[in-house]
C-alpha cells in the first residue's frame, strides 16, 4: 500500500503514481494532500487512486480508510486489527459493536468515539481537553460539562454492575484500566 501527496518536490504525485501503476499496477494508493477542490480529487481519482484525503485530516479516519482499501484489495481479512481490547472489554472499530465480558453494549456514535478514544490509551490518564480535542474536535463551542456527561454515560453502560474500568483522576482527567 502506498500513501501518496500530491505535491512533491520533483515531479507530482500523479506521475508517481502513473509510474507504480506502471510497475504494480494493483497496488493500494491513497492520496493523502493538502489539494482540495473537486477538480484535485477527481484528477487524483481518474489517475488511478483507489482513495482521497484532504488535510487536515482525522488519523482515526486515515486509519479506517486504509483498512477499508487493504480489505477491498484482498491484502488482508476484515477483522486484522480491528478489535482493541482492554480486560473483558473488547471494541470492533469496523463492525462498531462493543462487548464487557460477551455482552454487548450498544452505545451511541459519540459514546462509542470516546470509548475508543479511552481504549487506545489505557491506562494514560487523558484530560478533558484532551477529550475534548479528540473526541469533538477543536471547534466544539457547545456545554463545559460534555466529557462528565458522556463520562457517566459510559460507565452506566460499560461498568453497569461490574467492577469499573472508568475512573475520574481528580483534576487530572479519566483514565481507563482493566478490571482487576
Amino acid at each position: 500500500m502506498v500513501v501518496l501527496d500530491i505535491m512533491l518536490p520533483d515531479f507530482d504525485g500523479l506521475e508517481v503514481l502513473r509510474r507504480l501503476r506502471a510497475e504494480a499496477g494493483s497496488l493500494p494508493v491513497l492520496f493523502l494532500t493538502a489539494k482540495d477542490s473537486v477538480e484535485d480529487r477527481i484528477a487524483g481519482l481518474t489517475a488511478g487512486g483507489d482513495d482521497y484525503v484532504t488535510k487536515p485530516f482525522s488519523i482515526e479516519e486515515v486509519v479506517l480508510r486504509l483498512r477499508a482499501l487493504l480489505r477491498r484489495t484482498g491484502i488482508t481479512e476484515a477483522s486484522a486489527g480491528a478489535n482493541l481490547v482492554v480486560g473483558d472489554l473488547t471494541l470492533d472499530e469496523d463492525t462498531r459493536e462493543v462487548f464487557r465480558g460477551g455482552t454487548e453494549i450498544t452505545l451511541t456514535a459519540t459514546e462509542f468515539e470516546l470509548l475508543r478514544f479511552l481504549m487506545r490509551n489505557p491506562r494514560r490518564v487523558l484530560s478533558k481537553t484532551q477529550i475534548l480535542d479528540r473526541v469533538w474536535n477543536y471547534d466544539f463551542g457547545g456545554q463545559a460539562n460534555i466529557v462528565e456527561l458522556y463520562i457517566s454515560y459510559l460507565r452506566k453502560k460499560v461498568d453497569a454492575g461490574r467492577e469499573p474500568m472508568i475512573h475520574t483522576m481528580r483534576g487530572a482527567g479519566y483514565v481507563l484500566k482493566p478490571a482487576r
